[in-house]
């Protein structure tokens, strides 16, 4: 492999800009093509980025042996045949979430690039976000206790979709991060209650609850009609607790708060009679730490180029987001 990662993007719509402004700043990285259907977006390309070429058809990608991978930056129900074509052609894959539709698809994925030694990498991009990244550390380190439950609030007003509902589109960034923090468990449980207002089939609001092993709950809640934008993520523990606001200024706010069970003697020392239990209850400091940020998108381009230059596993790879996928599914169902 040449000392220079060349790079070719699919799909250049909602996102795509912010994705090949970010490989293209990557040191060591060239985005040589971006093929779009669409002329509009195909102008944008060309007057944007002057050394990407943009093209509307993708043989030009798949047929150019110096192209090492391929971004993928398209409506989800394109992300398999895409990334399956991709690997065939042997090229190492960035796919925007969620990385396929179904289990089977990320399936079929995982074993092409098996057996032709390439990387399949999903954008999760907040696991690249270096708040998300500090809760983790907390959790990893025991400062927050034994873990409660978690719940998230991913609203907004508007970008309604007709292609995936609000669960697909929302709902794989809070699913990506839970389960980034919980070290990727396998759920014990997954249950779903949405409802569709605006168009048959298509729920605009979704409640997701996963039971997880030892006794931890998580709840997410999305929607496209709120009328505030939110992007919170609560943390509960046995001795501490977490607000994660991606919105906010202070991203992370730690709460020594708790509630204690207190241990009583049975009166007489008599154990057999029933007693009330009694609780104390902590409400110390509220710490508000100083984050190191840098943009996740760009952490998360540095690493796909990494991943593909050392073909190593990334942080978001294919067994990730199988997880991610199979959750997805199974509220589906």
């Amino acid at each position: 492999m040449s000392s220079t990662i060349e790079i070719a993007q699919i799909g250049c719509g909602y996102w795509g800009p912010n994705l090949l402004r970010n490989f293209s700043a990557v040191k060591g990285c060239r985005v040589k093509y971006l093929a779009d259907l669409s002329e509009e977006r195909r102008k944008f390309v060309a007057q944007s980025f002057p050394a990407t070429h943009a093209i509307a058809e993708i043989d030009a990608i798949l047929n150019d042996r110096e192209i090492n991978a391929v971004v993928i930056a398209t409506p989800a129900g394109n992300h398999f045949e895409l990334g399956r074509r991709a690997l065939l052609a042997g090229k190492h894959i960035f796919v925007e979430k969620p990385l396929a539709t179904t289990v089977a698809e990320v399936d079929e994925l995982a074993q092409l690039a098996a057996e032709r030694k390439l990387q399949v990498m999903v954008g999760h991009t907040f696991l690249y976000n270096s708040a998300v990244r500090y809760v983790r550390k907390m959790i990893e380190g025991g400062e927050l206790g034994e873990l409660r439950y978690i719940y998230s609030q991913r609203l907004n007003l508007g970008r309604i979709r007709s292609d995936i509902d609000a669960l697909w589109n929302f709902a794989p960034h809070d699913i990506a991060i839970i389960q980034y923090w919980l070290g990727d468990p396998e759920p014990e449980e997954v249950t779903r209650h949405g409802m569709d207002f605006i168009q048959p089939g298509v729920q605009d609001v979704v409640f997701l609850n996963i039971k997880y092993p030892q006794k931890v709950m998580a709840n997410i809640h999305v929607s496209w009609l709120d009328p505030q934008k939110t992007r919170k993520m609560v943390v509960v523990g046995s001795k501490k607790m977490v607000v994660y606001d991606d919105a906010a200024e202070d991203k992370i706010a730690i709460y020594d708060k708790g509630i204690d069970r207190k241990a009583v003697l049975g009166q007489n020392m008599d154990y057999d009679k029933p007693m009330s239990a009694q609780f104390s209850y902590r409400s110390g400091d509220i710490l508000l730490p100083q984050i190191n940020f840098i943009e996740p998108l760009r952490a998360e381009a540095d690493h796909f180029v990494d991943c593909v230059r050392r073909n190593v596993t990334p942080l978001t790879g294919i067994d990730h987001a199988r997880k991610v996928v199979r959750i997805l599914e199974q509220a589906s169902r």
